[in-house]
């Protein structure tokens, strides 16, 4: 069954607020704003999750993104989406490295929960990009999120705008983000089952 249209212009409106962003709880709302406008559950939609969207959403300004993510999707290491279709992985910390592999398992396939403490980023040190960084962030969009990545021949930048940079070219590709993970209880439901976490152990029960 063809995904049915949706009012375009406060759908185009929240993408632009999602892209321009100036902080993470804002990009995060505006993208959950989105979904829930298109009338996209992100817990159960297609994978990688931009694909659904891109169907909902015609939209200049989103098209060169959808482009991006397509011709990523495409490599032959992904299977179309079905390497990982049956796994679900939880991913500790929303860093660098963390984000990244985010992306590449919802390239896969897979459904990912990206759990993180912070709603910020605020680590200034500065990160050197090697060139093959620069052309893989660049294929997912890292441009169009921040548009001072890597212009001409600066190779560096900082952490916290890398971090930042780095999930909005996650989200569209990934489902759940529950940021910030913020109070522990024992008895609290586990964010990937929905029910209390074995052993005693803590998890998250902020609500986000």
């Amino acid at each position: 069954m063809e995904d049915q249209s949706f009012p375009e212009c406060q759908a185009q409106e929240l993408f632009d607020e999602f892209v321009s962003a100036s902080t993470c709880r804002a990009a995060l709302r505006s993208f959950s704003q989105l979904c829930e406008h298109l009338q996209l559950d992100p817990s159960t939609a297609e994978r990688p999750l931009y694909r659904p969207i891109k169907r909902r959403l015609n939209y200049w300004r989103a098209n060169g993104l959808w482009a991006k993510l397509d011709r990523r999707g495409a490599q032959e290491e992904y299977q179309r989406a079905r390497a990982c279709s049956d796994v679900t992985c939880v991913i500790i910390g929303a860093g660098p490295c963390g984000l990244r592999t985010a992306v590449e398992l919802s390239f896969m396939g897979a459904r990912v929960v990206l759990l993180e403490k912070r709603d910020s980023f605020s680590r200034n040190n500065v990160l050197h990009l090697w060139p093959f960084t620069i052309h893989d962030l660049r294929g997912l969009g890292a441009k169009k999120f921040y548009g001072r990545f890597c212009a001409g021949s600066i190779d560096h930048i900082s952490e916290s705008a890398f971090c930042f940079c780095l999930i909005r070219a996650a989200k569209p590709s990934s489902q759940h983000f529950p940021f910030p993970v913020c109070r522990y209880s024992p008895t609290a439901a586990c964010p990937v089952e929905g029910r209390p976490a074995p052993g005693g152990r803590s998890s998250c029960q902020c609500g986000v």
